[in-house]
């Protein structure tokens, strides 16, 4: 994960907590979440690899022990938020992108 250009996402107060947002970065599907208690950002592709289909934005964000992680709604698959790696099989890694807020707004890096 390294920062290219930042690409405008939307706007801070419109990503709510637990949830995620899908966003065209570049010519890539992005899901983008903001993870409670403290509002980490996490960025990464938002194709399920297992169910071939643009749905990660929509997964259910939780954790697996220490790992945060967000569950597809398809097949239920989770997915490390920090790392990309299919928790079921860590051979399968989406990629992840870097994200920050700065001025009230969302920015996510294309490579």
């Amino acid at each position: 994960m390294t920062a290219g250009r930042w690409v405008d996402v939307c706007s801070s107060s419109e990503l709510d907590f637990d949830r995620g947002v899908a966003a065209l970065v570049g010519e890539t599907q992005v899901a983008v979440f903001r993870v409670s208690p403290a509002g980490d950002l996490f960025a990464i592709s938002n194709y399920d690899p297992f169910s071939s289909a643009f749905v990660l934005s929509r997964g259910i964000v939780g954790s697996a022990g220490a790992v945060v992680k967000v569950a597809s709604p398809m097949y239920k698959h989770g997915f490390d938020l920090r790392t990309g790696a299919a928790l079921c099989d860590p051979t399968v890694v989406l990629p992840t992108f870097a994200v920050r807020e700065r001025d009230g707004r969302v920015e996510v890096a294309v490579p």
